[in-house]
């Protein structure tokens, strides 16, 4: 098979979709929709979201308060995800405009949504400033679960969370199965 190459690109697809949102006092909470984000340590758990530090109202709100919330919204909840991506915060108040239900959190000042069945609770650890996007890399504080998307022995059902990525300006699910951690040596490969 013959490979083509291209020019460098963000080509590592897919990437989780998120609804991040923050609080700063004096300011309303926001959501804003990121698809750059991901686990960067297990052992303290420490996550980040990537932001554009021009024209993104949560930049400010983030970077001033030092905490946010990584709410990971299912499959069903793609046409709100997709609302609080294209507006701007500072203009209209996205929890109204998106039928969503601000939450406290437990930890941090940044409410959870509470439709949305994941929520993570960050401490901004670090910011690095990398060009178009600055990364918040962030403290695990909490994590918390809709009650219905938990299995009997506790763990997530990834089924009923339906989570899905960001694939070239698509979002796509990520719904089969293929293996568990460890299978292909189970199989005597």
């Amino acid at each position: 098979m013959k490979k083509i190459i291209k020019e460098p690109t963000t080509a590592l697809f897919p990437v989780p979709t998120v609804l991040v949102t923050s609080q700063l006092e004096g300011f309303r909470p926001n959501i804003i929709t990121i698809a750059w984000t991901g686990i960067m340590n297990s052992d303290p758990p420490v996550v980040y979201v990537a932001v554009r530090p021009v024209g993104r109202h949560s930049y400010e709100l983030i970077k001033k308060s030092g905490e946010y919330a990584i709410n990971i919204p299912s499959a069903d909840q793609v046409r709100t995800v997709d609302y609080c991506g294209t507006v701007s915060g500072k203009d209209e108040d996205k929890f109204a405009g998106a039928g969503l239900t601000p939450v406290a959190a437990s930890r941090i000042k940044a409410p959870l949504i509470a439709e949305c069945p994941v929520n993570i609770e960050c401490r901004v650890r670090q910011v690095i400033s990398l060009g178009s996007h600055d990364v918040f890399l962030g403290d695990v504080l909490a994590v918390h679960f809709n009650e219905d998307v938990l299995k009997e022995n506790g763990r997530p059902d990834l089924d009923k969370i339906k989570p899905y990525g960001f694939c070239l300006s698509e979002y796509r699910l990520m719904s089969d199965k293929l293996g568990t951690y460890g299978f292909s040596k189970k199989a005597g490969k």
